[in-house]
């Protein structure tokens, strides 16, 4: 995968600018006491990740794709394919949701900031 892609930087918690430095602190999204804590600033080219206040309320819309297109593919797979019924889908839909709720948390926040910062040359490329 390319390094200095935004894909990259979304499925590898990196920096939106220069794609080496950690956005959050933990890589692990199932340490749940540092889950949600990301760095003030890139350790490697200072990007700043504090931005205004309200900036991530937007993460909401990544978080709705996300969790959206997760129900549709495991609705198809599970109610057309498998010919599984509604309520055994929505009882495995809803335990899926709670077990992937740090990762869709982590991968909301670097969608939405990968939107807003554009990789940039820095002094390390």
């Amino acid at each position: 995968m390319l390094k200095k892609s935004r894909l990259y930087s979304i499925l590898f918690n990196k920096c939106p600018r220069c794609h080496k430095g950690n956005f959050f602190v933990s890589n692990n999204p199932y340490d749940l006491k540092r889950f949600s804590k990301l760095n003030d600033d890139c350790p490697v080219c200072n990007e700043s990740f504090r931005r205004e206040p309200g900036f991530y309320f937007g993460a909401t819309y990544a978080s709705y794709g996300i969790t959206v297109f997760l129900g549709l593919t495991l609705f198809l797979f599970m109610v057309w394919f498998l010919k599984i019924e509604i309520l055994i889908f929505l009882v495995t839909f809803l335990i899926l949701l709670i077990v992937l709720m740090p990762v869709i948390y982590r991968l909301s926040r670097l969608i939405w900031i990968n939107v807003f910062v554009s990789p940039g040359k820095t002094d390390l490329n």
